[in-house]
C-alpha cells in the first residue's frame, strides 16, 4: 500500500465492492473470501468488516451490483411485460449469474432470510420493476389503480421462485410463465378495483 492515496468512505467501500464483484464472478459464491476481496481492493479485512458483517452480507452486495444491469420491457401492454419480466427472471436463474445466486440463497439459509438481506433501503427491489410496470398498465388504462400493490405486482414473480425452490431446476418451461401471467397475475390485476367500480 505503500504509495497509495488512503481511501476513505465512499471510495473505499466502491472499491471494496468492486473487488468482491469481481471475486464473485470468478469463483463464486464458494471462493468468495475476504482475504481475496481484502487484497484486490488494496485495504484490510477490518475495513470491509465495518461495512459487511460477514462474507454472506458482502456477497449480496456485491451481487446487487451486479444485478443492476436489468433493463425494464416497455412492450407497451401489461401481459409483454409481465412475460418479459418473468423470462429474464428465468434466463438470469440459468445463467451464470444465477448460479451465483442459487449458491447466495443455499448460503442464506433459505430465500426468507436471502430476501430479507436483498432489500434496498429505498424499499423492495424485487417490488420495483413489478410495479413500474404496473404503473404503466395504470397509466394506459389496463388496470385499476387499486392494483398498485407491491404483494399484487409481485405474484408473478413469487410463483416463479416456487418454482424454482420446488422443482430445484435452474429454468422453468415457457408454458409455466405464460400460465402464471395469464391464469393468476392478469386475473388478479383485473379483478382488483372492479367491485367498487360496479359496487
Amino acid at each position: 500500500m505503500a504509495g497509495q492515496t488512503r481511501r476513505r468512505g465512499a471510495a473505499l467501500e466502491e472499491a471494496i465492492l468492486h473487488a468482491a464483484v469481481e471475486e464473485l464472478t470468478g469463483a463464486g459464491y464458494a471462493g468468495l473470501t475476504m482475504d481475496k476481496v481484502a487484497a484486490r481492493a488494496g485495504t484490510n479485512k477490518n475495513a470491509i468488516y465495518r461495512r459487511w458483517p460477514n462474507r454472506l452480507a458482502l456477497g449480496i452486495a456485491a451481487y446487487k451490483q451486479l444485478a443492476k444491469t436489468a433493463q425494464l420491457p416497455d412492450t407497451g401492454e401489461l401481459r409483454g411485460d409481465a412475460l418479459e419480466l418473468l423470462r429474464q427472471a428465468n434466463r438470469h436463474w440459468s445463467s451464470p449469474l444465477g448460479a451465483v445466486l442459487r449458491e447466495l440463497l443455499a448460503a442464506a439459509g433459505g430465500a426468507t432470510e436471502f430476501l430479507a438481506q436483498l432489500q434496498d433501503q429505498s424499499g423492495d427491489a424485487v417490488a420495483a420493476p413489478w410495479l413500474t410496470v404496473l404503473g404503466r398498465a395504470v397509466a394506459r388504462g389496463e388496470a385499476a389503480p387499486e392494483a398498485l400493490h407491491p404483494r399484487v405486482a409481485t405474484v408473478a414473480m413469487v410463483l416463479l421462485r416456487n418454482e424454482f425452490m420446488a422443482r430445484g431446476v435452474p429454468t422453468a418451461p415457457d408454458d409455466v410463465l405464460v400460465e402464471i401471467v395469464d391464469e393468476v397475475y392478469l386475473p388478479l390485476v383485473r379483478g382488483r378495483g372492479q367491485g367498487r367500480q360496479r359496487g
